[in-house]
């Protein structure tokens, strides 16, 4: 049993899916009998007295992030994590975001010799290429690689995105892809009575959007995508999840849209499921759960080729898969589904049988053991698999080196991944 401490500026009841897989982190951690604290900023909505006593919790002032009032940056806490980890010394620090809080975090383990391990969560470049701050991003890079390196490790949710932050000069780069809760997203919780709700009749094709409502998620795309369906079908409805800074705008501009707001649990689950078609535009992904939980719920998916999508999704077999960034394949594809209704039922259910295979469990196995290995083993955990096991390429092969990495160079097989991180066009050099 170890006593892990995560440090994250984003956890439940925040709405996010960093808070969602931190949350499923930590409960699979304490599930397994260790000892996991959390460290994040107060969240003064939510945090009662008795959420303040809790010993497991440690809150720290913040404020909140520009456009997202409900997510708080925290500010550095050096005096609040010295004395913490010194009366009570964790046997390894998590630092899930990379903001004043998770530097301080870094700081204060490395003069206390704590094994810390990170977490890459955020597309920061594409975040600040839609909010009009792209020429901060060399600045971003710098600070990240700097911050990311400074750790045993880093933990990104997919091998492409490794691929990227290896290009751009991080280090010690494992993959902790994220799993599904194939027990609350499944089709056996459709309701007729929520279509209904909808406008939908019985006969009805139902195209869904869950997600955050905000201008890095590309959610026009799907309202288009939308217009083109209904052009060849009139037994349309198109029903949108979430919530943020662009819902207002996209409410009044689109009133024959059904905006539901923000859903969890049970509720979350039924919207999945009474669907049909789910569309996912977004081109800042480090992953995208929901790739997977409408996967799970049954629907036939329609995603860029990158991320989630590229990890789970077979092209044609279980979703349909948009080379990253071609907004008029994936108008086309989302058009073709709505052509052949019969066609999306058959990739729903195959996707279905997928995706109740890919469980939390082994992601918290693979979790469990990257933080609790021995520091000094981080060349072997650098060449380890998504969920743990020692894979066949380390041995080598074309595009491989002897350590099992991807080589970058003209030789590698074609990475299909969005452009991230990259820093080439930007005149960074690795």
């Amino acid at each position: 049993m170890k006593h892990i401490c995560v440090v994250t500026e984003t956890y439940p009841p925040e709405i996010n899916g960093v808070a969602f897989t931190l949350a499923r982190l930590v409960d699979g951690l304490r599930a397994r009998g260790h000892v996991v604290s959390v460290v994040r900023p107060r969240q003064p909505a939510v945090d009662g007295v008795r959420r303040r006593a809790d010993v497991g919790l440690a809150l720290v002032p913040g404020l909140p992030v520009p456009g997202y009032r409900q997510v708080r940056l925290g500010w550095p806490a050096g005096r609040v994590l010295r004395d913490r980890w010194t009366e009570r010394r964790p046997d390894v620090v998590y630092v899930a975001t990379e903001g004043p809080l998770g530097w301080s975090a870094l700081r204060i383990a490395r003069r206390l010799a704590i094994p810390l391990f990170s977490g890459f969560h955020t597309n920061f470049h594409g975040y600040a290429r839609h909010y009009g701050a792209g020429w901060l991003w060399p600045l971003v890079l710098r600070y990240l690689r700097r911050f990311h390196n400074r750790t045993l490790g880093t933990l990104v949710p997919s091998p492409g995105l490794r691929r990227q932050l290896h290009a751009a000069g991080f280090t010690n780069l494992s993959v902790l892809a994220r799993g599904v809760d194939s027990r609350l997203f499944t089709p056996r919780r459709r309701s007729e009575a929520l279509r209904q709700a909808w406008g939908a009749a019985a006969g009805d094709l139902v195209v869904l959007y869950v997600g955050r409502l905000a201008p890095e998620k590309n959610v026009p795309l799907v309202i288009e995508a939308y217009r083109a369906m209904q052009r060849v079908s009139g037994s349309l409805r198109c029903v949108i999840v979430g919530d943020g800074p662009s819902r207002a705008a996209l409410e009044g501009a689109h009133p024959d849209l059904r905006f539901c707001g923000v859903q969890t649990g049970e509720h979350l689950a039924a919207h999945y499921a009474s669907a049909d078609v789910f569309l996912f535009p977004s081109e800042t992904e480090t992953f995208g759960n929901v790739t997977l939980e409408a996967m799970a719920s049954g629907l036939a998916v329609v995603a860029y080729d990158y991320a989630a999508a590229h990890m789970h999704i077979r092209h044609g077999e279980r979703g349909v898969l948009v080379p990253y960034g071609d907004v008029g394949a994936f108008i086309e594809a989302a058009v073709a589904l709505a052509r052949s209704p019969q066609v999306g039922r058959e990739t729903g259910a195959r996707a279905r049988v997928y995706a109740a295979g890919v469980d939390w469990s082994s992601i918290v196995e693979r979790f469990e053991k990257l933080l609790t290995k021995e520091s000094g083993d981080v060349g072997i955990r650098r060449g380890m698999d998504v969920v743990g096991r020692r894979p066949r390429s380390l041995r080598r092969g074309p595009g491989r080196t002897q350590d099992g990495h991807d080589r970058l160079d003209a030789a590698s097989p074609s990475v299909h991944a969005a452009p991230l991180p990259v820093p080439v066009a930007l005149g960074e050099s690795p």
